[in-house]
């Protein structure tokens, strides 16, 4: 059975912490990279790709994002737009150039 390595970005929040808890069981992942911010900063599109090319995951599950509650949602709109889709535009540049099999957002 092949055995696939997997970087989960956000892995430190809810969802991140879920999703490494779940595929630490699994029989299907050899690896699981799980940065920091400290480790990686997404809004850093040389670091996005310099991290992807030095580990080549095999899959990508995203859930980095730039959260707050009801009020700093409500109050910085696009800040929170623009900062979320910097991020997520760095890690779809940084996957499609390093040929990336599988990326969910």
């Amino acid at each position: 059975m092949k055995k696939y390595s997997v970087l989960i970005l956000g892995s430190n929040g809810l969802v991140g912490s879920s999703l490494v808890r779940t595929l630490e069981n699994s029989s299907k992942v050899s690896y699981i990279y799980k940065p920091s911010r400290k480790e990686l900063d997404l809004f850093s599109l040389d670091q996005t790709k310099k991290f992807i090319s030095s580990n080549k995951p095999e899959i990508i599950i995203n859930a980095a994002a730039k959260v707050g509650g009801i009020l700093a949602n409500d109050t910085y709109r696009a800040d929170f737009i623009y900062d979320n889709l910097s991020i997520q535009i760095n890690i779809i540049h940084a996957a499609h150039k390093h040929d990336v099999k599988k990326l969910l957002f």
